[in-house]
């Protein structure tokens, strides 16, 4: 069988054995032609498909030439999937039969083959992988697609607190250091206060400043004329007996450092000028007769209304519209009245536990008297140990009494000022409903006065045109009010909401701290007693209790000794006599 005939070939693929000669192109057609007209012949009968069918389209005239086959890394071949099985290899020569096709199962390729590395050299058609016994037969699955893992690098870094807390200004503040300066007319107390900011507000990151009891209050008075509507933190309220008494200033100044701590974590009082000017300022007394020569706007009209010009006053009775508003006032009254009587029964409280220190106080005095007149040394001992014990209870309780002014008492007064400063805020907005019907009231007067002008027709035209503008300032300044009363409102919601809060937590952190000393203290007492008992009941120990010492002396008369005890049975004797 000869095999250089085309059409011998199943295939029809098998290349022309003629010598290739220079071939040129039709311009006409733009195809290689060939100068021999008979291999041109053999190479368009060498086109035909498989089947056996004609060519398609139009008649192109397509010269084969001879090429060399190389070992590609694909092993599909050039002629994809299909070519693979029936293409020669380079190692086949022309005069051999052609290997049979081999049926191989179809693989669709959906993605780049993996870079492995290939054998160099011809592909072999019965080369059989070993992973292809565990390919799934049919079409390549696509590769499950896995959720994506979080950066490591984002999770060890993640931050424990919000973004909007973590980009917040921290501040610690201490008041402490009370001293009395000044002489008799003018003394006062003088606090240092300390602080510690992340803020870059503030020239350095720790300093110290002097301030007296009235620059707090100063702070307080011109917080709130600064932030309308915001629950600004009160000072304790002044005292004019006993203000230098050291359980006074000691709680005093518990008071004044809570109260800047509390300011200078609100995320809006945080970035007041005056905080900065009260926590930073060496010469504050100076700064702040400068400020207020530059602005002497009353503290009362100041702020947001003083810039619009509004009035601020309001004769008559506000009636709340607002049901929210409305409960929350009947609820902060009533919170106030029974915070008022907690106080008392906490004062109360106090002011008996500072009796019964006196009362122990007074009894360890007396059985001390009696212990050192007592004739035998096995009472004496007992009584003295008691009068020891009830030192040691006096202590405890005027310890005590302070622990619960400072714990639980001060929670209670601070709220109680706090809920005058929500109150002084529920005034505000009451201002500035007033300021808005105000406003509303000034603008039907102008517009009155506008419609009358256009009823007289042109003749008043300046007349007109200064309404018109009277008519559009009156109406800015209504909706100004109005958008500043609802704003007011709902920062009010915000600042009663905090204030729940924050009072559950101060509450609750109060009076576990109230009913833990109570314990220790009722610990201590108990250990102090049972101490006493253990003494009493090893009567045979002679070292139990404390004796009294003897003291002995030489009399140079009759050359004997006494000792206190006989002195003191001498003395009974004589006032018996």
């Amino acid at each position: 069988m000869d095999l250089g005939e085309a059409g011998d070939s199943p295939w029809g693929d098998v290349p022309s054995q003629s010598v290739s000669k220079p071939t040129t192109f039709d311009q006409e057609n733009d195809v290689p032609k060939s100068q021999d007209a008979e291999t041109s012949q053999q190479s368009q009968a060498s086109l035909k498909s498989p089947a056996g069918r004609g060519p398609r389209g139009p008649i192109r005239r397509l010269v084969a030439q001879p090429t060399k086959l190389e070992a590609v890394d694909d092993p599909l071949g050039p002629l994809g999937p299909l070519g693979s099985s029936s293409g020669l290899s380079a190692d086949t020569q022309p005069d051999e039969p052609p290997a049979p096709p081999q049926k191989e199962q179809v693989v669709i390729r959906t993605t780049m083959p993996p870079p492995a590395q290939r054998r160099s050299g011809p592909a072999d058609p019965h080369r059989i992988d070993d992973d292809e016994y565990e390919r799934p037969s049919g079409p390549r699955a696509p590769p499950p697609v896995q959720a994506a893992l979080p950066s490591p690098i984002r999770a060890t870094s993640q931050p424990s607190v919000s973004v909007e807390q973590a980009s917040k200004p921290t501040f610690y503040i201490t008041v402490g250091d009370p001293h009395k300066v000044g002489d008799l007319t003018s003394s006062h107390i003088v606090y240092s206060v300390r602080t510690k900011t992340t803020s870059k507000g503030y020239k350095q990151p720790e300093f110290e400043v002097k301030r007296r009891y009235r620059d707090f209050l100063w702070l307080y008075t011109t917080m709130h004329g600064n932030n309308p509507g915001v629950v600004v933190p009160p000072p304790p309220e002044k005292q004019a007996l006993n203000r230098f008494e050291s359980n006074f200033v000691e709680s005093r100044r518990a008071a004044l450092e809570k109260m800047l701590n509390k300011i200078a974590a609100h995320s809006t009082l945080q970035h007041d000028p005056d905080l900065k000017l009260f926590l930073e300022s060496e010469s504050f007394n100076v700064d702040v007769k400068h400020k207020e020569r530059r602005d002497p706007i009353p503290v009362e009209s100041k702020g947001v209304w003083g810039s619009l010009g509004i009035n601020v006053g309001g004769s008559s009775k506000f009636v709340e519209q607002d049901d929210w508003f409305h409960d929350r006032r009947v609820y902060l009254d009533a919170l106030e009245a029974q915070l008022k009587a907690l106080m008392k029964s906490m004062d109360t409280m106090v002011n008996q536990r500072k009796a019964m220190a006196e009362a122990a106080g007074e009894f360890s005095a007396s059985l001390h008297a009696l212990s050192t007149v007592e004739l035998s040394p096995t009472l004496s001992g007992p009584l003295d140990a008691l009068s020891d014990l009830q030192l040691t209870i006096r202590d405890v309780y005027d310890r005590q009494a302070q622990q619960d002014v400072l714990t639980f008492g001060i929670t209670i007064d601070e709220y109680i000022r706090l809920i005058g400063s929500v109150k002084q805020a529920f005034s505000q907005r009451q201002k500035a409903f007033y300021s808005w019907h105000s406003a509303e009231s000034e603008l039907q007067k102008r517009k009155a006065v506008q419609d009358k002008l256009l009823r007289q027709g042109r003749s008043q035209q300046d007349r007109l045109n200064q309404a018109d503008a009277e008519v559009t300032d009156a109406e800015r300044k209504v909706h100004q009010a109005r958008l500043l009363f609802e704003d007011m409102g709902r920062l009010m919601r915000s600042e009663l909401d905090r204030f729940e809060k924050e009072k559950v937590e101060d509450f609750k952190s109060s009076v576990e701290t109230f009913l833990e000393s109570a314990v220790e203290a009722q610990k201590e007492l108990i250990e102090k007693w049972e101490t006493f008992l253990m003494q009493l009941d090893a009567e045979d120990d002679e070292t139990a209790f404390y004796r009294p010492p003897v003291y002995q002396t030489n009399d140079k008369a009759t050359g004997r000794g006494d000792t206190a005890v006989d002195r003191a049975r001498a003395t009974i004797d004589e006032d018996s006599d």
